[in-house]
């Protein structure tokens, strides 16, 4: 085993953290499937002789020195993937390094982020007087906002002050983030044969509703976030053309703003629609921290810009005050051959770490 350095050049983090996310690619670890994905991270630490914690498929550590009288801040993203999708052309499980892109399932989404935040882990790992404990969570179930990620691990960590989420934001701050908010809904009507007169069509009603709400606007506007976004995203009506149906059923995206909870949200539009509504859950909030916060003013103060995310993370499930930075580009996860530039791995291990000394 080898020894735990004090001081890692930025090369060694690097590729450090290359070597590791080749790992990584190399394992499926789909959404409730990550458990050999948890077991390379553990070997990761491990080889840093750099004890974890393990609670089902996620993997935790906290600073040498951690102190139970100093809050917190938390290191943390995800290693579950989504599925790989039928338009990849090269391997989804084979890291291949060309024109100076790592290709790989998951490699933008979240293993840049896992990865150099497992560096910046390393590096501070050993530092004595910190202001703050540093703890990492490298968590399952993100894709799926699933309810044995990050949300059942958090009540088990120590006293957090703030999480920073890694995801693919290009190393800018993301202080602000949509919450997701899904509604079926169905329309009531009286069903008939459509050779007959009916003035009570499920499907007509649900339309005049639907586009009622479609051109509805939310009073409230978010400065970073923008308006509240309904999005029509299914519906469904009849089983054949000369039967008018007794109930027209559809699905509405709600991408909330930090101006409403959900809650919020869901009682504004009910208030707007004769249709029966029902919000699949309310738990996937909005989350923003404050422009004036000491991290932000970190960021600010080396060059990054902050903006709002249209994006969902565990940000989302997260109870305390939290910010999103990471390397690589959402435009880029989910997306067939999918990859990150090994420059963005050792630019996101840089930034993270020289934001941190200013706060730490």
């Amino acid at each position: 085993m080898q020894e735990l350095k004090s001081v890692y050049s930025k090369e060694e983090l690097r590729d450090n953290a290359v070597e590791l996310l080749k790992k990584l690619i190399e394992i499926p670890s789909f959404s409730k499937d990550e458990y050999n994905t948890s077991v390379e991270i553990e070997n990761f630490f491990k080889k840093h002789q750099i004890p974890t914690k393990r609670f089902k498929n996620n993997i935790w550590a906290v600073n040498k020195n951690f102190d139970v009288f100093k809050p917190s801040i938390l290191l943390n993203t995800h290693h579950d993937t989504v599925k790989p999708n039928k338009a990849y052309t090269l391997d989804p499980f084979v890291p291949i390094e060309k024109d100076e892109k790592l290709f790989g399932l998951g490699s933008n989404d979240a293993g840049a982020s896992l990865v150099s935040m497992a560096q910046v882990f390393l590096h501070f790992y050993e530092k004595e007087n910190l202001q703050y404990n540093l703890i990492i969570a490298l968590t399952a179930e993100e894709e799926i906002s699933g309810f044995d990620g990050i949300e059942a691990l958090f009540p088990q960590l120590p006293n957090i002050e703030l999480a920073i989420v890694g995801e693919p934001t290009q190393m800018n701050l993301a202080i602000a983030e949509k919450g997701l908010l899904v509604i079926d809904g169905e329309m009531k009507g009286t069903p008939s044969h459509a050779a007959h007169p009916n003035d009570d069509n499920s499907i007509v009603k649900c339309m005049e509703d639907l586009q009622n709400i479609l051109n509805f606007r939310f009073p409230k506007v978010s400065e970073y976030l923008g308006e509240v976004k309904i999005t029509l995203s299914r519906i469904h009506a009849g089983v054949q053309h000369n039967v008018v149906p007794e109930s027209c059923t559809f699905t509405l995206d709600v991408r909330v703003t930090d101006e409403y909870s959900n809650k919020e949200a869901f009682e504004i539009i009910q208030s707007q629609m004769k249709s029966t509504l029902t919000a699949r859950s309310f738990r996937l909030n909005s989350s923003k921290i404050e422009i004036d916060h000491p991290f932000v003013q970190a960021g600010l103060a080396i060059g990054r810009t902050t903006y709002g995310s249209p994006t969902s993370s565990d940000q989302a499930i997260i109870p305390c005050t939290s910010v999103k930075l990471g390397p690589g580009d959402s435009r880029r996860s989910h997306t067939a051959d999918e990859f990150i530039f090994i420059e963005e791995i050792a630019e996101g291990i840089e930034i993270y770490i020289k934001i941190l000394e200013k706060v730490l």
